[in-house]
């Protein structure tokens, strides 16, 4: 049995700091990554897991906005065909290097969307929303009927050229290769998320996301931070749009559809849109879900809706809020 000594000095002794468990967790996560074409040996399976993963950033992209601001987007995918678009247009016609063309295609959408964020930021509820929508739908009808950008509602086929960043361009557009480049994004990404919550200018906006005029009236900004937040949310989105139209070389209006938006929206609130993790693993649970279900049945959206439904019901906190519920109980218990 242990002591009141023991017990004083297991109190006292020093706790990981978040920033090293944050990144203890990403180097884990990285190696897991690192492995997975050895331990799935079918090309499908990690194509298929790629999807998943491109998914899963633009999933977490709408579910950061929804944990920093308090705010929903149906205009998310308005940033994931910008990304994907900017860098397809650039790369077919030869207008600047690749890898300026990468940087190119996640510097836009992040400053269009910061610019747009300062004045989304002081708009809430219904408002916010057919805002954002309507500006998604916008950057959908131009590249819907500007044939000359990109061929229009045809869509654009493309060659990656012979090397980026070094490497073989081949390789992007190899399963092996491009699904341990999308998970490393993905971990990344989400490394970077959990460390932005913890620092200063995310505890600002989350102070303007819980009461406006109380953070202004102690001093702070109240127009920055929520605009920063949406710059990072749309980076994720642009970067997804990216590791899209470099793996499958093809790029078409449909990334710029409010429907993307709205799906990924679901995979967050199914994942849970309240923790960083949340939207990832939801938007992971949802593909497999969706392509398991299309193998099965005809109607497969039908089946897919109902588990969507039951799910909200029975979890409303998301499946990784109720696993960390269920974990934290199973904890408290002597």
């Amino acid at each position: 049995m242990t002591s009141a000594v023991d017990k004083a000095a297991l109190a006292k002794r020093p706790v990981m700091p978040r920033t090293a468990r944050i990144l203890g967790f990403a180097a884990l996560a990285l190696a897991l990554g690192v492995a997975m074409p050895w331990l799935v040996s079918s090309k499908l399976t990690l194509s298929l897991t790629t999807q998943a993963i491109v998914d899963a950033l633009l999933a977490t992209s709408v579910g950061f906005l929804v944990l920093q601001n308090g705010r929903v987007s149906f205009g998310q995918a308005a940033f994931f065909g910008l990304g994907g678009y900017a860098f397809g247009v650039l790369v077919a016609r030869q207008l600047v290097a690749p890898e300026v063309a990468f940087l190119l295609a996640l510097a836009l959408p992040t400053l269009v969307a910061f610019l747009l964020g300062l004045v989304f930021a002081r708009i809430a509820g219904v408002a916010h929303a057919m805002l954002t929508l309507a500006v998604g739908q916008a950057f959908y009808e131009i590249a819907f009927r500007w044939r000359e950008l990109a061929k229009g509602d045809d869509g654009m086929s493309f060659e990656l050229p012979q090397r980026i960043f070094g490497f073989a361009s081949s390789s992007l557009q190899d399963p092996v290769v491009m699904v341990v480049v999308a998970w490393s994004a993905l971990v990344l990404a989400l490394a970077g998320l959990a460390l932005f919550v913890n620092s200063r200018i995310g505890q600002i906006a989350a102070a303007v996301r819980d009461n406006e005029e109380r953070a202004r009236f102690i001093g702070h900004d109240t127009a920055i931070p929520p605009a920063v937040v949406y710059a990072i949310a749309s980076f994720l989105a642009a970067l997804a749009g990216v590791l899209q139209a470099t793996y499958n070389g093809y790029i078409a209006p449909q990334m710029f559809h409010w429907s993307l938006s709205g799906t990924a929206l679901i995979m967050a609130v199914v994942g849970g849109a309240q923790l960083i993790v949340g939207p990832a693993i939801g938007a992971v649970c949802f593909f497999f879900l969706k392509d398991f279900a299309g193998r099965f049945a005809e109607f497969w959206p039908a089946i897919v809706g109902t588990v969507l439904v039951a799910v909200t019901l029975l979890m409303p906190q998301g499946m990784v809020g109720l696993a960390f519920r269920l974990w934290a109980g199973r904890r408290s218990k002597p």
